[in-house]
This record gives C-alpha cells, structure tokens and sequence, in this order.
C-alpha cells in the first residue's frame, strides 16, 4: 500500500491565501512609493535635507533665519555684487525663467546669498538684486554665521586677494540650492543651465510637490 503524497486540502489553501496577502502587500507598498522626479538640470535629494538654526539679515537689513524660509519656495544662488560674469548671468536668466513660468512663480521666491557680507552692504544687495527682478530678494550673514550657513547650504567660497592692494575677489560655487516650503534642501540645479530646462525643472517640482 502506497503513502498519499499530496498535500492536505486545507494547506493548499493556506499556501494560496499567504501567496495573494504577500502580493497585495507588495503591491501597496508599490504604490506608496513616492514617484521620482526626474531633472535636466540638477538632482532631487531621495530625502529632503533639514537646515539647521542659522542667523543672517535680509536685502532690508532684517534679522533672516529658517523661519523666513518656510512656506514657500526658494531657490537660493551664492554670489557676491562684484561678480563680474556667473552671478549677473545667472540672475538675469533667472528674471527671464521666472516671466516663463507663469502662475507657479508666485509659489517660489530666488534669494541672492552674499558670501562677501564685508562689502555687500543691505542697500547695495536691494540695489542689486532688484536690478534684475524687483521681485528678487537677497541674505548674508556675519562672523561665524557666514561659513555656518554656507556648510548647511553646500556652499563653497573663498576670499581670493586682487592685483592691487587691499583689493579681492570671491571664488564660490555656482549652483542654485532648491528649498522646499518646509526650509528643506530639496535638490540641487547645476550650471551650466538653460532658461527652458529651468522652467521645465521648475514646472515639474512645484506641480508634482
């Protein structure tokens, strides 16, 4: 007399019943994944990055700080007013991306971060800044608090010595640092940049945000 070797009929169904539970968790988790956002100009952080507490002064000469960077977006660019090339290209291709997007510009704000605070004084920043789009705004901040904030923001600058002396120019990164409404690091834009891939980038973060 031969053994039975099939299973049991309740175990086909136990077996069956764990098969379908694994796939509807699989594919909840699936769609709970939040979709990635691709760029052409830069990288989204799979996490946005906290900022920490920092203390800095606005074009007006105001007290700024994290707080004044939530509830909107913010694309902060590091330059200096005597820049003679990057910074005054950039921002005015900046005006041109913001005309384009339209609507959504009023979901976002472009902030100037002066690396060169000993110079950049808050008239000269307003003075700057609004030379290119009234709507523009600008930060910088003083002692200790300028590298702080510029090592929270991945930042890099140097003082470089002129040809004469006493004079000076400033080395720095040129990347555009994207802030989500949480004061968040939410990516990165890197040159060189197109005004139309801008405006693309841009378009796709705040209406998929």
């Amino acid at each position: 007399m031969t053994a039975n070797s099939s299973s049991p009929p309740g175990l086909k169904f136990v077996v069956l019943g764990a098969l379908a539970l694994m796939v509807g968790l699989l594919a909840a988790l699936w769609l709970q994944k939040p979709a990635t956002i691709s760029l052409q100009s830069g990288t989204l952080l799979q996490a946005p990055r906290p900022l920490g507490d920092f203390s800095a002064v606005d074009e007006n000469g105001q007290p700024f700080g994290l707080q004044q960077l939530q509830g909107h977006w913010t694309l902060i660019f590091p330059g200096f007013t005597s820049c003679p090339d990057v910074c005054p290209t950039t921002l005015a291709m900046l005006h041109q991306v913001f005309q384009q997007l339209g609507s959504d510009a009023a979901q976002m704000q472009v902030r100037f971060f002066s690396v060169d605070p000993e110079r950049d004084t808050p008239e000269k920043l307003t003075q700057y800044v609004h030379a290119f789009d009234p709507q523009f705004t600008a930060m910088t901040a003083h002692g200790d608090e300028l590298p702080k904030l510029a090592r929270m923001l991945g930042v890099a600058y140097a003082k470089v010595p002129g040809g004469t002396p006493g004079s000076y120019t400033m080395d720095h990164s040129a990347a555009l640092i994207l802030i989500d409404p949480q004061g968040r690091i939410a990516g990165y834009l890197t040159p060189p940049f197109a005004a139309d891939k801008l405006v693309a980038d841009l378009h796709t973060v705040l209406q998929r945000s």
